[in-house]
């Protein structure tokens, strides 16, 4: 059986912290990649530490979501970087979704849905008139005409959008606990594997107070 695999979130804007986590979520139990977002790429020295990374799987989460060239564009800026996967918005559109997969070469494009901050009540604030399952499918079928490599979704509706997606479903709003913080569509990891993600990420939940703790108690509970 192939092992579970998670990317843990490096959500911090300081490159001793990165490394901390990097250093106490080592295990051969599972198999490890690590999340860079917005804030830790945006800090004074976070571009320069991942240019430097070896060896990792690196999922970088800048979410880009802008007009076709300018996604194309910027997937060229970030060729020196030894990245695994990269992150759009499914919502920039299907023309910008393509020209950033032409671009990307060997680094896997993973489409976005609908954030796991929102819900129903959300939706219906920004615009959107469907539901969260049913946008969120929409985009997936979307992602599958881009032919994107992966999509981000929560795990509530990862066996709704297997029925068409077959490729890498990428697992967010994943907590041990019952503690949604600024998330509201959660699930435990042991669910969101049994659902069929392939990869979660969990940030919080380990990074949090003793991470060498927190990393046993995750695999103590697969």
């Amino acid at each position: 059986m192939s092992k579970k695999k998670i990317f843990i979130a490096v959500d911090t804007n300081k490159v001793s912290r990165a490394k901390k986590i990097i250093r106490d979520t080592q295990t051969k139990k599972i198999r490890v990649g690590y999340k860079f977002g917005l804030e830790f790429f945006y800090s004074k020295d976070g571009r320069k530490f991942l240019s430097g990374l070896k060896n990792k799987i690196i999922f970088l989460d800048l979410k880009l979501n802008d007009i076709p060239n300018t996604v194309s564009s910027a997937m060229k800026s970030l060729k020196n970087l030894k990245i695994s996967y990269l992150t759009i918005h499914l919502s920039s559109g299907l023309v910008a979704l393509k020209a950033l997969k032409k671009e990307s070469k060997n680094i896997k494009i993973a489409g976005v849905t609908t954030l796991t901050s929102l819900n129903d009540k959300d939706l219906k604030q920004i615009g959107y008139n469907k539901k969260v399952n049913e946008l969120v499918r929409h985009q997936a079928k979307l992602a599958k005409k881009a032919k994107l490599d992966a999509i981000v979704c929560s795990g509530h509706e990862i066996r709704s959008v297997k029925n068409f997606f077959k490729k890498e479903i990428i697992t967010p709003g994943i907590k041990m606990q019952n503690t949604k913080d600024d998330q509201k569509r959660i699930m435990r990891p042991i669910d969101a594997f049994a659902a069929g993600s392939d990869w979660l990420v969990i940030g919080r939940s380990i990074t949090k107070g003793n991470i060498k703790k927190n990393i046993k108690n995750f695999l103590d509970n697969l």
